[in-house]
Order: C-alpha cells, then sequence, then structure tokens
C-alpha cells in the first residue's frame, strides 16, 4: 500500500493518496484544488487515480474533486447523504471499495455536517485490524468537528452535536486501539477549538487524551463541544455552497497578468480589491491608497476570504516572484476572480506618489500617549474569544478579524482608531481594512497584545474589570 498524507499549513488541511501496488489503482481523499501533487505521486508509483473520495461538503477550502475527476477520469465520491450539482457516486453506510488488496470501508458518521463519512483502510482485505482511519472533521488530534456551522441552514448546533456523540462513540471508538487516526485538519484551523499541531495520532491515545472522548454523558457532551467555538471566517459559508456545485476548473499553471498603474487604478474605481500580499511593515511603508494587506506569510487565504467579500474583483500586489503563489492560494478558497498583479510595484510607488499612502504602526508607549492625549480614541481587539479570555487593553472593542465585515458599521469611522491582535499580523489587516473603508486616522498597535501585556500597562477582563499588571 502505498500512503500519502498531503499537509497544507496555511490551510491546517490534510488530504489523502492511497494506491494499491499490486493492481496499481489509487484514491484521493479531500484533495486541495492545486492538484499537482496528487498527479506527481500517481506518475512517481505508476498509479491511475480512479476515485476522489469527500469525507464531507467542506466549509474552509473549495476541494479540488472536480480539478481532479476533469485531469484524470476518475470517480467522484460522498456519502450517500450528499447532494451534488455534478455526477458523483453515493456510498452506503458499510459498503467496501476494493483496490486489489487494499481495501476501504465506509462509515457514515454525521456530526460536524449530515453528510459527514470516515473511511476505515485495511492493508489486505481479511485483515482484522484496519491500519488506519481518515476522520474528516469527526475526529481530529486532541478535539472533534465543531458542530454549529450549519446553523444558518436550519441545522442546529444542538442537533449535530448529538449525531456526533452517536458517530464517535459508535462507529470511531469501536476501532482497535492500535489504529492509526488521520484528521483532515490540524491546529490553526477553524473546524474546530482544540486542534493538536499533531496530525496523525491512534485511537487509543485519542480514547485516553482528547477532552471530547472522556466518559460523559449525551447532554454533557453536547455542552462541551457547542460551547467557545470561534468566529468562522465569513467566506466558509460560501465554500460549502461551492463545493455542491459545478464551477469552473481551476488551471494552476496560468499565472496573473501585469499590469499597470493606469489599469489598477480602473479597476478600483469599478469596484474591485486591491490585496497588498507584502509583510506589514512593507506595507505599512508605502503602498496603494485604498489597498487591504494581508501578508503571505501568514494564513494568508483563511484571512482574505474574512474580510474580502467572494466574487469580488482582485488586484494583487505582490513581493518579487510572489504574484502565482498570491493566486494560487486564493484559490484554494474559491477567490478566482484575480484582474491581474500591478507590475513592478516598487518601482510605481516611487514615480507616482501622489497615489501612495503609508500605515501607522505605533508602539505600546505610542499607544498609551495617544489615548491619553485624544479623545475618544476607539480600540478595536480582532483577537478570537479564547484569545480575549485571558484580558484585554481595557476599554476595547472586542471584533474578531473573521467578523469584522459584519461589525464595521458598529464602529465610527470618525475617531481615531487603533487596532491589535496577539502579535500584529492580523491587526495589520485589520487596520487595512478599515481605512479601506473610509477610517481616516487608523493605526495598528506593533508587537499587538503580547508587547502591551509585556510592557506592564493594564489589562482588563473581557467584561471590562480591571486585571493585575503583568510585567
Amino acid at each position: 500500500m502505498i500512503f500519502e498524507q498531503h499537509y497544507l499549513d496555511c490551510l491546517s488541511q490534510a488530504s489523502y493518496f492511497i494506491g494499491d501496488e499490486t493492481s496499481k489503482r489509487a484514491v484521493v481523499v479531500d484533495p486541495r484544488r492545486d492538484i499537482a501533487p496528487y498527479l506527481e505521486s500517481a506518475a512517481e508509483h505508476g498509479m491511475a487515480i480512479e476515485l476522489v473520495l469527500e469525507t464531507h461538503f467542506h466549509a474552509d477550502f473549495l476541494s479540488g474533486h472536480l480539478e481532479l475527476a476533469h485531469a484524470t477520469g476518475a470517480t467522484i465520491a460522498y456519502g450517500d447523504k450528499a447532494v451534488t450539482e455534478f455526477e458523483s457516486r453515493k456510498l452506503a453506510h458499510g459498503e467496501r471499495i476494493s483496490l486489489g488488496e487494499v481495501e476501504l470501508e465506509i462509515r457514515h458518521t454525521p456530526g460536524h455536517t449530515p453528510e459527514s463519512i470516515s473511511i476505515v483502510v485495511y492493508e489486505r482485505a481479511g485483515d482484522v485490524e484496519p491500519h488506519a482511519v481518515l476522520t474528516g472533521d469527526t475526529l481530529f488530534i486532541g478535539d472533534v468537528g465543531r458542530p454549529d456551522l450549519l446553523s444558518s441552514k436550519g441545522v442546529t448546533s444542538e442537533e449535530l452535536a448529538s449525531q456526533l456523540y452517536d458517530s464517535l462513540n459508535e462507529q470511531l471508538m469501536t476501532l482497535p486501539d492500535s489504529t492509526r487516526v488521520f484528521p483532515a485538519h490540524g491546529a490553526g484551523s477553524a473546524c474546530g477549538k482544540n486542534l493538536s499541531t499533531e496530525t496523525s495520532s491512534t485511537i487509543g491515545e485519542q480514547r485516553g487524551q482528547n477532552y471530547a472522548l472522556a466518559p460523559m454523558s449525551k447532554d454533557e457532551f453536547i455542552a462541551v463541544v457547542t460551547e467557545g467555538q470561534t468566529a468562522p471566517p465569513a467566506y466558509f459559508a460560501y465554500d460549502a455552497v461551492l463545493n455542491r456545485e459545478i464551477r469552473p476548473i481551476f488551471d494552476e499553471a496560468v499565472p496573473p497578468r501585469a499590469l499597470n498603474l493606469h489599469e489598477v487604478a480602473r479597476a478600483q474605481r469599478q469596484g474591485a480589491i486591491v490585496l497588498d500580499t507584502r509583510e506589514p511593515d512593507e506595507f505599512s511603508a508605502g503602498h496603494l491608497l485604498g489597498s487591504i494587506n494581508v501578508g503571505l506569510a501568514g494564513r494568508y487565504a483563511e484571512f482574505a476570504g474574512g474580510v474580502i467579500q467572494p466574487g469580488v474583483a482582485i488586484v494583487l500586489v505582490a513581493g518579487e516572484g510572489q504574484e502565482m503563489e498570491s493566486k494560487i492560494r486564493l484559490a484554494r478558497i474559491g477567490f478566482d476572480n484575480i484582474i491581474g498583479y500591478l507590475d513592478n510595484p516598487l518601482g510605481v510607488f516611487n514615480a507616482n506618489p501622489d497615489d501612495v499612502a503609508r500605515g501607522s504602526r505605533v508602539d505600546v508607549a505610542g499607544m498609551q500617549e495617544a489615548m491619553e492625549r485624544l479623545d475618544g480614541v476607539q480600540v478595536v481587539d480582532v483577537r478570537q474569544p479564547g484569545e480575549t479570555a485571558g484580558g484585554v487593553i481595557p476599554g476595547a472593542h472586542l471584533i474578531p478579524l473573521t467578523a469584522l465585515n459584519q461589525k464595521l458599521a458598529s464602529l465610527d469611522a470618525s475617531k481615531p482608531t487603533i487596532v491589535y491582535c496577539a502579535g500584529g499580523y492580523r491587526s495589520s489587516i485589520a487596520a487595512s481594512r478599515l481605512a479601506a473603508a473610509g477610517f481616516h486616522d487608523v493605526s495598528d498597535l506593533l508587537g499587538g497584545f503580547g508587547a502591551w501585556q509585556g510592557a506592564g500597562a493594564s489589562v482588563a477582563s473581557p467584561d471590562g474589570s480591571e486585571l493585575a499588571a503583568t510585567h
């Protein structure tokens, strides 16, 4: 058996290539949209990809099932509760898929979503104990899939959490302790709240270490898995729907088109967003007026999808040679409307200073001075609730970056505004988004809350009560 985990750190997303060396037949599970790695694996092992298995309709990325089917002729398959616009094979609970010696068993494990499945992998059809189980978003390392993403679709988180409890206890925890566990996500994913940095484990380890698998009643389980979930990025609902639909095939070999300043300005006037993918310090030193900064070094696609509306036209400003990476990573979440990229951005900035703005970044002392000197300074904390529970800057508005677009109207664009996060990456995104929305005096805090707390500045609890300062 060939068994490969393909892990994308930038989305904390795992996909799998499984092949039978005797028959040379292979499947891919939960593929990302840029499918070159799977085609390379198939070529390396002399195998044909015959089946694309999806554990569920993903919300955090746009899957590459259509791209793989188009490139290889493979059949796309889901659990039989899934309904797709495109042709797909429906897999029954308990169904076995033979690749030759390697055999896959389908188990319906609803809870994260109604159509979720897990895939039990047997290295040989006659084996009593399985080699592994691919758990999708049902079971993570250290966590379980969040059950609240479909609340807007008329399915309550409590209903799905109840199904999740049954799936875990009746389908996954009945597997031998030696069974290796391979989930669809790791630490950093918004599909759970307590994911480990490990990308595999065993059923036995999870039985003893995963908080959600501790002995408890169903009611207790529902309570523990539904509380404390982070605010998901706004694009999740868009991707969850798009993953069911027929949509254009992405060609990862086509680079974006180079644009001059005149073309970029015209696109801006017509509603395009200029997305600057350079680092915050580079962005702050000079950027096109109205640009939004989401640096490639972080969770670029996820945060871009949180502050830019799906479908909007996008012009990229990137570091030299990074235009293609910027485009591909946006395509992974279905943001395909890339008009092109600004050619020679530093040269353009130097030649056209009237079209360039500088960002304002303040250190802790500068922020304290501004709060003392200016009336009505608006402080915005864009961290997630799990982060703010440990303390906030007194008087801060608590708006997770993933919810900033929806909460813009709750802020006063006329007030001087200082944004902060944990260390400075997300705050640069938020500050640029506010500036693009018409906030005239926006700064972000260098070093974020970590720098504030490290300087011994005053800290409050999220409810506003004062906490002891720490040095």
